[in-house]
């Protein structure tokens, strides 16, 4: 049943699409470790060109693995997901496993694998933001990640959704669902 977050679909989608967004407050409760791989499972059936699963996702949920994560983030988004019990990187493998030539559609199926993380995350009370603000050229020397194999795509915040009162006062006023263009921006019928 669709959430009275102030989201008003123009036609009658599933619930899972206008309940899930991107909040910034998290609880300060740690993601039990089968929750985790549930949204990592929901990743793995993405769609993707020859079904090649070109996504690689790197995460740290402890205090010895999360400041390498922190690290990575821009001071923005450290104000608010430094405090995410989940932090994790998402990379796409730049060549195809089958043939060892260029995919250049990793980076969409990567997006897939990203949608279908946060969907499963809003299905199971967690949040997930995804982030562009953060240090790719770093990500994968220390992650360990190869990064002549790799492109480092978002970083990820997961973790059970927080009061808005702890975050900073200006992302406190924008802390709500936001809405969408409408279909008649997006779509077009030739």
């Amino acid at each position: 049943m669709t959430q009275d977050n102030g989201r008003k679909p123009e036609y009658p989608v599933s619930d899972i699409f206008v309940n899930r967004w991107s909040p910034r407050a998290f609880a300060p409760v740690p993601v039990e470790a089968h929750k985790l791989h549930i949204l990592f499972e929901a990743a793995r059936w993405a769609t993707s060109c020859y079904n090649d699963q070109p996504w690689y996702f790197v995460y740290g949920d402890n205090e010895q693995t999360l400041p390498k994560f922190r690290g990575l983030l821009v001071e923005p988004n450290r104000l608010w997901a430094d405090k995410a019990p989940v932090l994790a990187v998402l990379f796409a493998r730049k060549n195809f496993t089958f043939n060892g030539q260029a995919n250049g559609w990793s980076e969409f199926d990567a997006g897939s694998a990203w949608m279908s993380l946060a969907l499963q995350a809003s299905e199971l009370g967690l949040a997930a933001h995804g982030m562009a603000g953060f240090y790719q050229d770093k990500a994968c020397e220390v992650l360990g990640v190869s990064a002549a194999e790799f492109k480092p795509m978002i970083a990820l915040a997961i973790g059970y959704p927080g009061e808005p009162a702890t975050l900073p006062e200006a992302l406190q006023k924008i802390e709500a669902p936001n809405d969408r263009r409408s279909h008649s921006e997006m779509v077009r019928c030739l």
